[in-house]
């Protein structure tokens, strides 16, 4: 061996033994990590940022008198959790792309207020409900054409747990109190999903950002085509196979539920305002009728009505939820509810009651908290537990993220 591969081979043993003392050594003092090591964990995983000296030592005390769901509740009250963890858990829901690089709105304003007053969080999905800064900010006031407001809040430095304050939705933006549903009628939901298309993204989203399926996993062949809009065609590419084996397991429950939306459009001038940057939300009072059809049904839910003449014309925002039928009751529809009703809001309230919402909630804040989804049998029990939690709570969403920080302070 020449003296220079005689260098790389002790090289490469020297860093072979490294790797071995550092991971049995790491795991070892990982599985010996006292109470202030887990607090220390505990903390940033939920506020993101390292607690005060004095902070860890109540959060170390409570962990070793056997509260360690308190010391979780300890790190809930850094504002840190507010303008940061909450933020970005919450900013991928607001744009088709997911993604956490985008400014503070009222969607995200919304989901943070509803977490900080430990409200049941279903409501984020039909409650007359929007958290706007404080009066004593003197920020830009609330407007329905741009994010002003949120901007020069998040821009302000200012606490999001100290400077938000909860007021209705209909007063603000000048909706019906009826035809407000949560976060999918905020101005930033209404810019991402009801801008230009068919209103069937508001749907799709909302699908997976609050029930954490897409369509391809809740696609159900066998229900009936009866209420496909007209401008899905029944043969693509001259093959009706491909709708009946495809096309039809999204739209056969999706179409009948994306009706609600029907009232519902996103407006801007998109030669001035290509990103749609100033748009608001706009919504067919009673009596506004569209010249050309004669309906208060936005005309998107017509266009393109030649490629299928016989398919369903929509008339007003009633919907039905086929899906309690088939393969998707598995998604666990509350059965007080009557499964069927008229605009956004029920529709909301009928997503929100679901199994598959609470899940959904426990699922993230789990990931969000432990670094990674969940992943055997102890991860599984975990998350059922915490969904049993969840409901047995008030659908207080602190309370899951306390207990995803209690289940992985000794990872």
């Amino acid at each position: 061996m020449t003296g220079r591969n005689r260098i790389r081979s002790l090289i490469s043993k020297a860093c072979s033994t490294a790797v071995l003392v550092a991971l049995v050594f790491g795991h070892a003092g990982l599985a010996q990590a006292g109470a202030r090591e887990q607090a220390k964990r505990i903390h940033d995983r939920i506020a993101g940022v390292p607690p005060s000296a004095a902070i860890l030592d109540a959060m170390e005390s409570d962990i070793a008198s056997g509260n360690a769901i308190d010391a979780a509740f300890t790190a809930m009250d850094d504002s840190a959790f507010y303008d940061v963890t909450l933020k970005n858990f919450a900013a991928p829901w607001t744009n088709e792309a997911m993604s956490k690089f985008v400014p503070l709105n009222d969607y995200i304003a919304t989901v943070i207020g509803l977490v900080r007053d430990g409200q049941d969080f279903r409501k984020v999905l039909y409650d007359d409900v929007l958290y706007i800064g404080d009066a004593s900010l003197n920020l830009p006031n609330y407007s329905t054409s741009n994010n002003n407001h949120y901007e020069s809040l998040e821009n302000s430095g200012a606490s999001l747990r100290d400077n938000l304050e909860r007021v209705n939705q209909s007063t603000y933006t000048g909706l019906p109190p009826a035809a407000t549903a949560g976060v999918m009628t905020s101005r930033a939901s209404a810019r991402a999903f009801f801008s230009a298309g068919t209103n069937r993204a508001m749907f799709r989203f909302t699908l997976i950002n609050h029930m954490c399926n897409d369509l391809e996993q809740v696609a159900d062949v066998t229900l009936p085509p009866d209420r496909i809009r007209q401008d899905v065609s029944r043969s693509p590419g001259g093959d009706s196979r491909v709708f009946l084996n495809n096309c039809v397991g999204c739209h056969s429950g999706m179409d009948p539920m994306a009706q609600a939306f029907a009232y519902y459009d996103y407006e801007y001038d998109a030669n001035a305002d290509p990103d749609g940057e100033l748009g608001r939300l706009v919504y067919n009072a009673m009596g506004e009728m569209d010249p050309e059809t004669g309906s208060r049904v936005q005309a998107k839910y017509h266009i393109n009505a030649a490629t299928f003449e016989q398919g369903y014309v929509t008339p007003d925002d009633s919907w039905d939820n086929y899906w309690r039928q088939g393969a998707n009751r598995r998604l666990g529809w509350d059965q007080s509810l009557p499964g069927s009703g008229s605009g956004a809001k029920s529709l909301g309230m009928e997503f929100a009651h679901s199994e598959a919402f609470a899940e959904c909630q426990v699922k993230k804040v789990f990931e969000n908290v432990c670094l990674r989804p969940p992943s055997n049998s102890a991860d599984r029990s975990q998350v059922s537990s915490m969904v049993a939690s969840f409901a047995s709570q008030g659908y207080d969403l602190k309370q899951v993220f306390a207990e995803s920080a209690v289940y992985c302070m000794g990872e």
